[in-house]
């Protein structure tokens, strides 16, 4: 049997919507764009949401609003992919990073000791789709200690009065925390949209505008809108209307927008996201956890926690005792018989590009730990429960033949 590990959900539904847009003669930005911002906001429990091209433009974007750029620092955690860590590169701060709990997510206690007169923003991640510790968070950024030694830099910064939280919730569409979506947690939250996440536009991302009174979230998503289209006063649907030709350049903006033909396969899943993609999911979620419970080398995945829920949107099974090398010879086996199985993720100080600007895996214990022992299990909606069966019969005799 041959399982692929994460294949888009395209259904009739998805397959219409995006001839609607092919045939509507408008494939760029315009009406569907607008209607998957509506809907994910809806979703979210918010008011306003731009969607662009992908997550790491929508956190360069949002870290560019915010004013954060040369001298400033951002808290990262260590386990992420890189994207959250070179988003603040390119807008000229320096990623510091922090380690993780052992539920993958930063840990706030890491972050607070880890702040300096030069920190402007904290980037936790949900990983796998597991909310963090926003709470715990927010107590960080607002502890008055913290607060009085915080140096804003321009307008946004003073107005906030303290350091900014940017949610990177690529993996946790769906998901919630103290009974709140995310979307909602964070003072702007962004999601990925990519090709393997649980709702997909093909490459996109959204922004979550959540910013505290006195800030007007309306305006915010306006500017944003503009720098989004190259700072220019009228996107291309509205020039393209009769009499509309005239536009101005009223900023430096960048061209990170998402088409409307990208937008109607997000459109189309949206509809359906509770109950065809995030239920079964979840299913998959359950068959597994149900399956590898039994097993003491088994290490089960955070997911269940009052008032809480995951999106599921990865599977990250830990087994015990085991090192890098001994999971990686489980890997191979799992391949050699047809399952496509990956690991979330090398932890950042281990790539190249971290190395050179010499970040040490050995201040990040937790999250070499996690990473090492760490295998991601497909999970999607079209997997049945024979496939999934076939998985775990195959995980396990893998990992017995390694050795336990």
């Amino acid at each position: 049997m041959k399982i692929s590990f994460a294949p888009p959900f395209i259904d009739d539904d998805v397959k219409n919507e995006v001839i609607s847009a092919l045939e509507s003669g408008w494939i760029t930005t315009g009406p569907k764009v607008k209607a998957l911002e509506d809907a994910t906001a809806k979703y979210a429990g918010i008011e306003n949401v731009l969607c662009v091209n992908s997550a790491t433009s929508a956190l360069m974007l949002v870290l560019h609003w915010l004013g954060i750029g040369d001298g400033d620092e951002v808290i990262v955690p260590a386990y992420t992919y890189c994207a959250t860590a070179l988003a603040v590169m390119h807008v000229g701060a320096t990623p510091v990073m922090v380690d993780i709990r052992e539920d993958f997510n930063i840990d706030p206690a890491k972050v607070k000791a880890a702040i300096t007169s030069k920190t402007k923003a904290i980037i936790p991640v949900d990983f796998a789709g597991w909310p963090c510790d926003y709470i715990a968070l927010n107590e960080v950024v607002n502890d008055e200690q913290i607060k009085s030694a915080f140096k804003p830099k321009g307008t946004i910064q003073e107005q906030l009065g303290r350091i900014a939280i940017v949610a990177d919730a690529a993996h946790s569409f769906g998901a919630s925390y103290n009974n709140k979506r995310t979307g909602s947690l964070a003072d702007i939250t962004v999601f990925s949209f990519h090709a393997v996440k649980n709702l997909t536009t093909a490459e996109g991302g959204a922004i979550c505008i959540t910013m505290p009174a006195p800030f007007n979230n309306a305006d915010i998503y306006k500017t944003l809108r503009l720098w989004s289209l190259n700072g220019q006063t009228k996107d291309a649907f509205t020039k393209s209307q009769a009499g509309g030709w005239r536009y101005d350049i009223v900023y430096p903006g960048f061209k990170i927008n998402m088409p409307d033909v990208c937008a109607a396969i997000g459109l189309a899943q949206i509809r359906k996201y509770d109950e065809s993609i995030w239920k079964e999911r979840q299913r998959v979620f359950d068959f597994f956890d149900k399956s590898f419970s039994s097993k003491s080398w088994a290490q089960i995945p955070p997911y269940k926690k009052e008032g809480n829920t995951c999106s599921y949107h990865l599977y990250p099974l830990r087994i015990n005792n085991f090192t890098e090398q001994q999971r990686d010879q489980v890997i191979e086996k799992i391949t050699e018989a047809g399952v496509a199985v990956n690991v979330h993720f090398i932890p950042l100080p281990l790539l190249s590009i971290f190395k050179q600007r010499e970040y040490q895996m050995d201040n990040y214990p937790v999250a070499y730990n996690n990473f090492a022992r760490e295998i991601s299990l497909p999970i999607y909606p079209q997997l049945n429960n024979n496939m999934c069966e076939y998985i775990v019969s195959t995980v396990i005799k893998a990992v017995e033949e390694v050795g336990v």
